[in-house]
């Protein structure tokens, strides 16, 4: 299993830690997808985030 991951917020003022958690991703512009490991790390990332991205399970 995979986690498709797209950025559709902006990261302009976010807190840092966020930003770089959307750079360790692979986000760094609106529309920008990432296909990611479904795995805790990932999850964890995705959560601290949540509200910047939109994921969606890839078989």
């Amino acid at each position: 299993m995979a986690l498709k991951i797209k950025l559709v917020k902006s990261l302009a003022g976010r807190h840092d830690k966020h930003i770089a958690t959307a750079y360790s991703l692979g986000l760094h512009k609106i529309g920008d997808e990432t296909t990611q490991p479904n795995n805790e790390a990932t999850q964890g990332k995705v959560k601290a985030i949540s509200y910047l991205v939109e994921v969606t399970e890839e078989a």
